[in-house]
């Protein structure tokens, strides 16, 4: 829906009928239909074996193998070809299961149709050779060698502007969306102002201002307290990290479909936060500053704020930066925690400019807590109120802050004003920077079968030896004999359950179109029984509750009421001992990205088989069960093990 919505008018769609029933896949693909032949839309679908009805939908036919074009023409004439090259598709065979199988070396026998003449396989090279040479492929070629003619096109069939909106149509898109993530993050940014609310309170009754005079000792409080107030404000902008690391996949796709470019996401993401900024940091000032007893001034007041408000709007900037150059939360918390480090020891407070080597002293100016900490001591220690005391010749203000190695003049304080404004366009271009040039992370890797695996190895056979053999004989000579049973422990048991029902909350929008109920019903009255050594099949349409029922019966429900009777081998079911004799292959499951398949399956096996068994039955004939490959190859897998194995 979201590529249809707007001017596309290419549609490239992969796999749509993935976890859908017959009917809704042939729905959507009529649909598709309708909007190519009305719209003239180009729609390019990918489909594997579709149901026949779906099938018949479709105009031309694009038919691929080992990389390679087979066919591509109208589908009327796709039999014919296949007729012409010595293959007759069944009278009761689906047309989609026929061009798969017929480009199976185990399947193709089958359907060879000139009984007269011998068989021999026809490989995918040898069809494509085929349909070049014929009529069908000879017109597709003579069309596309004829050059095009621009003057017959559409004036609008290409597009000059990379974006379909103008710039400031884009930016008021961004900043809508941007709104509406925050109102729908709202409870974050609440729970952060009232917790700055609370801490400020607590801060304040720490640093009461009962207990603290105008004189050099607490002079050391008043600055410590500065220090934790820059230091609680850089640490509430954490959460920011997390947020914007969990938007940028769906920002990569929508940025490489030209919905938007990153300056048009990253000018909203950085102005809709100043109100927050602005929030939080009237939380913390408005509660602790006349509670710990800063200078009662005014203008002093809203020079504080100030000042807290660009460190937290900084703060906010750097790690929105962070997130779009690590790209993940694992390396973005590390960077994250690091530079914050690095601000924190340059700052001037845990370690005082004056004890940094001279080669580092340039840290103290690249720190933009350095510049808060100049603004906030300025602005306190520099007021009347600390002037009025003398010592060694300095006023106590000024001896303070040269303690400190932060004696600044007055002006400083507007320096430092100008250097976060600096720090915050900065860390915002970084961040419109990063959002531009980094990609998506993670690479692409291929599946390919065992079949294939072995054609290639064939053609290599002489490159690739192994003691005198070729390469691909000498795995085959390795591989174990698979013809054998499996003698691993194995009790049978039968599964029952009665009467299973499943309730969950009902769902707030429903409550709104008038259902009245507390409780959502989702399963009714379910009664059924697996029995040993009979496979069973659980059918129905797209939303039936096969998942739902799959899901209670093998106690991954965490949320919800579960009632009804459910028994293994005629015991009630306990899942503590349930999950130790049963395996659940989900429809999305969850897997370690950084091992093998061959290794997560080993490691599986070294967990729930039975103690008796040594490592090899371990490694060899588990491994052989479940993915139906060699123990010893951790690399390649066939294609007929599932996605989420």
């Amino acid at each position: 829906g979201e590529m249809i919505v707007g001017p596309s008018k290419a549609l490239f769609m992969d796999e749509i009928s993935t976890g859908l029933d017959s009917s809704t896949t042939f729905q959507i693909v009529s649909c598709l239909q309708q909007l190519a032949h009305i719209s003239e839309s180009t729609i390019l679908v990918s489909l594997l074996q579709p149901a026949p009805e779906t099938y018949q939908l479709f105009d031309d036919i694009i038919l691929m193998a080992e990389g390679q074009i087979v066919y591509h023409g109208p589908k009327s004439c796709i039999m014919s070809f296949f007729e012409s090259c010595g293959f007759k598709c069944p009278g009761r065979k689906g047309d989609a299961d026929f061009l798969q199988e017929v480009l199976s070396k185990k399947d193709q026998r089958q359907y060879w149709s000139r009984t007269e003449e011998g068989y021999n396989f026809v490989t995918v090279d040898q069809f494509c050779d085929k349909f070049k040479a014929s009529q069908s492929g000879q017109n597709l070629a003579g069309e596309l060698s004829k050059p095009y003619d621009e003057s017959k096109g559409h004036k609008n069939a290409l597009s000059f502007s990379i974006y379909s909106l103008s710039k400031w149509d884009l930016v008021k898109a961004c900043f809508a969306r941007e709104l509406l993530l925050m109102k729908r993050n709202a409870f974050i940014y609440i729970t952060k102002a009232i917790q700055l609310g609370l801490i400020a309170a607590i801060t304040g009754t720490v640093f009461l201002r009962t207990h603290m005079g105008v004189d050099r000792i607490h002079a050391n409080y008043y600055m410590s307290s500065l220090f934790y107030a820059l230091l609680l404000l850089m640490v509430n902008g954490f959460p920011e990290l997390a947020m914007a690391i969990n938007r940028l996949p769906v920002f990569y796709k929508q940025r490489d479909y030209y919905f938007y470019p990153a300056w048009a996401y990253a000018i909203p993401s950085f102005i809709l936060k100043i109100p927050v900024s602005l929030v939080e940091s009237v939380a913390w000032t408005s509660i602790s500053y006349y509670l710990i007893g800063y200078t009662p001034e005014a203008s002093r007041f809203f020079s504080q704020l100030l000042i807290l408000f660009l460190i937290h709007t900084v703060t906010l900037s750097k790690f929105r930066c962070v997130a779009s150059y690590c790209q993940t939360m694992v390396v973005a918390s590390i960077c994250g925690t690091l530079t914050f480090l690095v601000m924190l020891l340059f700052g001037g407070f845990i370690i005082p400019r004056a004890l940094l080597p001279n080669w580092l002293k340039w840290g103290f100016w690249l720190s933009p807590l350095s510049y808060g900490e100049i603004g906030l001591t300025g602005n306190e220690f520099l007021a009347p109120r600390w002037l009025e005391i003398t010592l060694s010749g300095a006023t106590l203000g000024k001896r303070i802050l040269m303690d400190q190695a932060l004696d600044f003049s007055s002006y400083f304080y507007w320096i430092s004003v100008g250097a976060l404004i600096g720090f915050t366009l900065l860390f915002n271009v970084g961040f419109a920077i990063g959002l531009t040039i980094k990609n998506i992370p993670g690479s692409s890797r291929a599946i390919i079968s065992r079949n294939k695996l072995a054609t290639f190895g064939e053609r290599n056979q002489d490159k690739d030896t192994e003691n005198g053999m070729p390469k691909l004989q000498a795995e085959t000579a390795l591989t174990p004999n698979r013809t054998g049973r499996m003698v691993l422990p194995f009790t049978p048991l039968t599964i029952s359950f009665q009467d299973v029902n499943y309730y969950v909350d009902t769902p707030a929008e429903m409550r709104k179109h008038g259902y009245m109920e507390r409780k959502l019903q989702l399963l009714h009255n379910i009664t059924g029984a697996f029995q040993p050594g009979v496979l069973s099949a659980l059918m129905g349409v797209t939303g039936a509750g096969k998942t739902t029922l799959l899901d209670v019966l093998a106690g991954r429900k965490t949320g919800g009421v579960i009632e009804g009777d459910i028994r293994i081998g005629g015991y009630p079911k306990i899942q503590q001992t349930f999950a130790r004799i049963s395996g659940y292959c989900e429809q999305t499951d969850v897997h370690s990205p950084q091992i093998t398949v061959g290794e997560s399956v080993a490691y599986s096996a070294w967990l729930r088989l039975p103690p008796e068994i040594d490592s090899k039955a371990r490694n060899v004939s588990y491994i052989c069960f479940c993915n139906g490959t060699r123990a010893t190859n951790t690399q390649t897998y066939t294609s007929s093990v599932p996605k989420n194995l």
